[in-house]
């Protein structure tokens, strides 16, 4: 552990030089003893905030919590949260301490952190870790320091936060604390939406959510109820070998992390449960479950507070998953046209994972999304006409040909819709002509 950021150094070396013990704390240890370069930094001292700030009184420096001892100080560019040494106490509205008491132990400090791969603390004499950090990290392991219990009560956030770092790291919690967790999913109701959102975030896009998911489907019913009747809900289609949440999960898992289709592979059939049809013979069917879905989705996303523009960009996704598309270039061109090629391409992977998470078999092979894939991007390299602005004639072609009002609108939309399907040529003299043609008199006016 010597490839420390040596402005961060410079942070402990002050304080230190002003006889403050000083440490670095937290996930910066915890990466750096991974072999992970740290991301951001955070050091604890045993100066109290006052003296924080007469040791740092020539630096620039940001007063991030200072009430509650933390000091952003700003080394060659680099912010490093400093923290006094602190104990805490009651957490009355289970997300923040009525209050703190600033303390010199480093061993008082760290006993009130959350889990073991976040209570260690490096500084010049080396590492401390007095709660089993470093075997837990070893191990693979996420294990609360001290009670679980008692530490899901202070802060009812370390129940998402457990899982996130569960699925970033890809461990497992440790039995105690995932029994404890699934105990105190209640508390969640003491976290603003936001921040639940936030949490949520990061913990889907995170290379082990699929995992998580898995193994506390408890925690995806509690931020998400609208999955509650997904869970262990029998599809009794020749299809499918799975529930629809350990499918909507395993799919969730298939596709890039990034958040809106992540969010859209994990509530894709929401919606079956509710519309659940089945024939004479017993099997499954789902009429309408995307855009039953779609619906559900949009609200629970809007109840999380998530952005309009990522709320609707994932009803998209769930609202049109499914639909079939051939390896046809009039067909991917029609759907290029329509979707645009962004939404095109991430529907395309949505029904590849969709159809992943199925009964092995019954689903078309991963030649047939490679061969999609390359079929779109072969025609979007020929700059095909998908909107009014490329098309090669305009509003003025249109009343130059005789056409009037709402008939020129028609009239364009027409032919960038032919044009983008390949049906006609987006060439001037053909669209001329073709608006010429539609801007004619009838016999009957004539």
């Amino acid at each position: 552990m010597t490839d420390w950021d040596p402005r961060a150094l410079a942070v402990l070396d002050a304080l230190e030089g002003a006889g403050f013990q000083a440490v670095l704390v937290g996930g910066c240890v915890r990466d750096a003893l991974r072999g992970a370069a740290p991301h951001d930094y955070d050091a604890a001292t045993a100066a109290r905030p006052e003296e924080m700030r007469q040791v740092f009184a020539g630096w620039k420096t940001a007063d991030t919590g200072l009430r509650h001892g933390t000091l952003t100080v700003f080394s060659g560019g680099l912010g490093v949260e400093v923290t006094s040494f602190r104990s805490e106490g009651p957490y009355s509205d289970r997300r923040r301490p009525d209050g703190v008491r600033f303390t010199r132990s480093l061993a008082e400090d760290l006993g009130r952190r959350d889990f073991t791969v976040n209570a260690m603390a490096w500084g010049r004499g080396g590492l401390t870790d007095l709660f089993g950090g470093r075997e837990d990290l070893a191990a693979g392991v996420i294990r609360c320091v001290g009670s679980p219990a008692r530490r899901f009560q202070e802060d009812a956030l370390r129940l998402l936060r457990g899982l996130r770092l569960a699925a970033q790291l890809e461990f497992k919690l440790h039995p105690d604390t995932a029994a404890a967790l699934r105990d105190s999913l209640p508390l969640l109701d003491w976290v603003s939406r936001e921040r639940v959102m936030q949490e949520l975030s990061r913990l889907v896009c995170a290379p082990g959510a699929q995992g998580v998911l898995l193994d506390f489907p408890q925690a995806a019913v509690r931020i998400f109820p609208e999955l509650a009747p997904a869970v262990g809900f029998d599809q009794r289609s020749p299809c499918h070998c799975f529930d629809v949440y350990t499918h909507c999960v395993r799919a969730m898992g298939a596709v890039s992390p990034r958040l809106t289709l992540r969010l859209a592979a994990l509530l894709h059939d929401v919606g079956k449960p509710a519309v659940f049809a089945p024939d004479a013979a017993g099997a499954g069917h789902f009429p309408g479950h995307a855009r039953a879905g779609a619906e559900l989705a949009r609200a629970a996303l809007r109840r999380l507070r998530l952005d309009g523009a990522s709320r609707e960009r994932t009803a998209a996704l769930i609202a049109r998953h499914g639909m079939r598309l051939p390896l046809q270039e009039r067909a991917v061109r029609r759907q290029l046209f329509r979707l645009g090629p962004e939404l095109f391409f991430d529907l395309a992977e949505l029904d590849r994972a969709d159809n992943a998470a199925k009964r092995p078999g019954t689903a078309p092979p991963a030649e047939h999304w490679t061969r999609l894939d390359a079929l779109a991007r072969q025609i979007l390299a020929q700059s095909p006409c998908l909107t009014l602005k490329d098309l090669a004639v305009d509003g003025h072609d249109a009343l130059a040909a005789g056409l009037e009002g709402p008939a020129v609108g028609r009239a364009l939309d027409a032919l960038l819709e032919a044009a983008a399907e390949g049906r006609l040529p987006n060439r001037r003299e053909d669209l001329l002509r073709e608006l010429e043609r539609r801007g004619a008199p009838s016999p009957r006016e004539g």
